[in-house]
């Protein structure tokens, strides 16, 4: 089993800044892509961003410039800078990953339990 849990979240000012974190550990033989999604209340959950096990990334265009994701594959992390925080930014964050696992031929999609990030003066 994979276990994956992000931190980092909370309250900010608009204009402000946040690192989330999300880690995964359990049955890992390699992980593929890692990518941040968001909910907000109300609307579906949606792609911030993405980074390959290569490092390509993809951003969302409405965080394009003012996030930036990242992972340090040795310890099977990723991040999530977000500067220049918006009202429209608050939303529940939530991490996702692709893992091949010992034993499993099959690549598992695994999600965490979400952060919240609420911008507001």
């Amino acid at each position: 089993q994979v276990q994956v849990v992000e931190s980092g979240g909370g309250l900010v000012q608009p204009g402000g800044s946040l690192r989330l974190s999300c880690a995964a550990s359990g049955n890992i033989f390699s992980i593929n892509d890692m990518g941040w999604y968001r909910q907000a209340p109300g609307k579906q959950r949606e792609l911030v961003a993405r980074i390959t096990n290569g490092g390509i990334t993809n951003y969302a265009d409405s965080v394009k410039g003012r996030f930036t994701i990242s992972r340090d594959s040795a310890k099977n992390t990723m991040y999530l800078q977000m500067n220049s925080l918006k009202p429209e930014d608050t939303a529940v964050y939530y991490c996702n990953v692709i893992v091949r696992s010992y034993g499993n031929f099959n690549p598992g999609n695994y999600w965490g339990q979400g952060t919240q990030v609420t911008v507001s003066s």
